[in-house]
């Protein structure tokens, strides 16, 4: 029951329709304008237990500059205005699609350098919640072994967290569950 004496409100799932009033076009795809210097693609398929694609999800990327700074008050470093960051795509093509340049370096709360990455939020039918995921790159691969959140993670699911160079840019299909399941982060 609920403070006004009615009963609550039925949870619901993300899905099946999230997209319908989230699409946010080809403008969502574009964290930088296709033509930016280093820009690439990154394109993957959200698959579900069976590895079968997944044709009504939506991901969300949020990532440093560059240089590793946020448009964002909570920067400690200081506010890098007019960098936007976010990308959102859906699957209704068969697969999500994102133009970006590779961020900086960022530290975590206790200031130790995190190897480039971008996180990834996932919403997909018959899913109560989004989860959460980081894309890292194979060209900070030096970087990987001192990244402290990429160290919390067993050595034989780490991959599951790679991109792999693709046509283009990169590939990163995202497992929702099952073999070889996308290791997701509790936050």
């Amino acid at each position: 029951m609920t403070e006004t004496g009615l009963p609550a409100t039925p949870s619901q799932t993300v899905g099946p329709y999230l997209h319908i009033g989230l699409d946010w076009g080809d403008d969502g795809r574009l964290v930088v304008p296709e033509g930016t210097p280093g820009g690439f693609w990154i394109r993957g398929a959200v698959l579900d237990g069976a590895g079968e694609p997944i044709p009504d999800a939506m991901i969300e990327t949020w990532q440093a500059d560059p240089d590793g700074r946020f448009d964002h008050p909570d920067d400690p470093r200081g506010r890098v205005h007019g960098w936007r960051g976010f990308g959102r795509s859906d699957t209704r093509l068969g697969e999500f699609a994102v133009h970006t340049v590779h961020p900086g370096v960022v530290p975590d709360r206790d200031g130790r350098p995190q190897a480039p990455h971008l996180d990834v939020s996932v919403f997909a039918r018959g899913m109560l919640n989004r989860v959460v995921t980081r894309i890292y790159f194979p060209d900070h691969a030096d970087r990987h072994d001192a990244d402290p959140v990429l160290g919390s993670v067993p050595p034989h699911r780490r991959p599951t967290l790679i991109a792999q160079p693709a046509p283009g840019g990169y590939r990163f299909d995202i497992r929702i569950q099952g073999e070889h399941e996308t290791v997701f982060f509790h936050v």
